[in-house]
């Protein structure tokens, strides 16, 4: 994600390396670049040229501090246009009402319908919400199958009538349902075409006319860049809908729709997708998507999605066992069920400052678990809990058990050993401030981090 426009910022930014002072030369020298990094990023023409003008008119005249250098107050200043340019605060959505009732809009193949179920997802497990689903996508017999699939694997009911073809009457007599059945939020997936046209713009006005949504989003592929954009502009000139939802953000974006959308549309970014699963949903909060297109990461993302999987008593339980060195594989496996929760695993190392540059190139398999889960289940309760009494002729057994070989055993006991050690030193808090005083005597970390 933004990979491309981050290393094309990196490299404007560097012009100004070593510069004493920022002039309007050097400047200018630098945001041409800034420009051009924008433009190929499928950046809106008008916004990039105005985002540029910006900067400059704060950047001219700026006295640099002896702490700071004009590459890095340049950086902050981006950043600063940057978070404005996406919004500037985060913008919730209203799912308030009697029901509340949210509309999707979008073309077909935009990621509506997944996205209905991980909103109803969203809204059920950390908004403490009782969602209905609704099925109003009447051309396409999948959709209402898709729905129905995700609906069953979550746990929330979806209203839908194959018969009906009326996707107002099916939108009208789901809210009385919702109402018998006391349901507290409508969301209605629509159908989309694969291009806008006239009668696709008039049904979702009537939809929209008879059920008065208290939110109405517009879902578009982020990787469609500019035409996302021109797309967003043609619904919201004729529905006015509330806010847009980016999807497939964790594909090959090269970022122009997260960065133009609000400034040529005028309506928030509320949500953006991050993968194929039900939990691969986030808000967008301006602020941390610029850190992360600046390469400057985005550790509070990473430390909510922790949050959100580690229960705090187990917290609690787990560091009594490190501190006692009874750390055991039962551990070491609910530790791996609980990363491969947070996401998709280039996303989150992306999370981490100065790691987006270096895993760039990095294919990294989520099946990259797979065979050390596998090893671990071919084990017995017995070896599990007590690693030590695993001999050569265990080490054979769980080899052939897991698909694996003898090599790959060691691999992963020798790993855990490592861990386990780190583990309980770093559970002293003596030992933790000795390891950061000579962390600092080093200079302070690792370059570019």
């Amino acid at each position: 994600m933004f990979e491309n426009l981050t290393d094309k910022l990196d490299r404007a930014f560097k012009v100004l390396k070593g510069q004493g002072q920022i002039t309007e030369i050097n400047v200018a020298e630098t945001l041409k670049e800034v420009r051009r990094a924008l433009l190929d990023a499928d950046v809106n023409f008008k916004t990039a040229k105005e985002f540029t003008t910006r900067v400059k008119e704060k950047a001219i005249g700026q006295n640099v501090i002896n702490s700071i250098s004009p590459g890095q107050l340049m950086i902050k200043i981006c950043h600063e246009e940057l978070v404005e340019l996406m919004g500037g605060n985060e913008s919730n959505i209203n799912y308030q009402g009697n029901p509340g009732i949210i509309l999707m809009s979008g073309l077909q193949g935009s990621g509506k319908t997944t996205f209905s179920g991980k909103l109803a997802n969203y809204l059920k497990t950390k908004k403490g919400k009782n969602p209905l689903l609704v099925a109003c996508d009447v051309y396409r017999p999948a959709a209402i199958d898709q729905l129905g699939v995700l609906g069953e694997s979550l746990g929330i009911e979806v209203y839908s009538d194959r018969e009906e073809k009326n996707p107002v009457k099916i939108a009208e007599a789901a809210i009385q349902y919702a109402k018998s059945k006391g349901f507290n939020v409508v969301i209605v997936d629509t159908a989309g075409r694969l291009a806008v046209d006239a009668e696709m713009m008039d049904e979702i006005e009537r939809v929209k006319n008879a059920i008065k949504p208290t939110e109405t989003l517009f879902v578009v592929d982020s990787m469609t860049g500019q035409d996302a954009v021109n797309t967003a502009k043609a619904f919201n000139d004729r529905i006015n809908f509330d806010g847009v939802v980016l999807t497939k953000l964790d594909g090959d974006t090269r970022g122009g729709a997260a960065l133009s959308i609000k400034a040529v549309v005028e309506k928030p970014i509320k949500f953006v997708g991050t993968g194929e699963k039900m939990d691969a949903l986030d808000v967008f909060y301006p602020s941390r998507m610029a850190d992360r297109i600046l390469g400057k990461g985005d550790i509070v993302s990473l430390v909510e999605r922790a949050q959100e999987q580690f229960d705090e008593e187990e917290a609690r339980k787990l560091q009594k066992k490190i501190q006692k060195n009874q750390f055991d594989f039962n551990d070491f496996l609910n530790q791996i069920q609980q990363v491969k929760k947070m996401g998709n695993m280039k996303d989150l190392m992306g999370m981490i400052p100065g790691m987006g540059k270096a895993m760039k190139n990095v294919d990294i398999d989520d099946n990259a678990f797979k065979p050390i889960e596998a090893i671990i289940y071919s084990m017995t309760p017995e070896e599990r809990a007590r690693p030590e009494i695993i001999n050569t002729a265990r080490k054979n057994r769980i080899a052939k058990g897991s698909g694996t070989n003898i090599q790959e055993v060691n691999k992963l006991l020798k790993q855990f050993g490592d861990t386990k050690k780190m583990m309980k030193m770093m559970s002293n808090p003596k030992n933790l401030k000795n390891m950061m005083g000579q962390f600092k005597g080093m200079g302070g970390g690792m370059p570019g981090m």
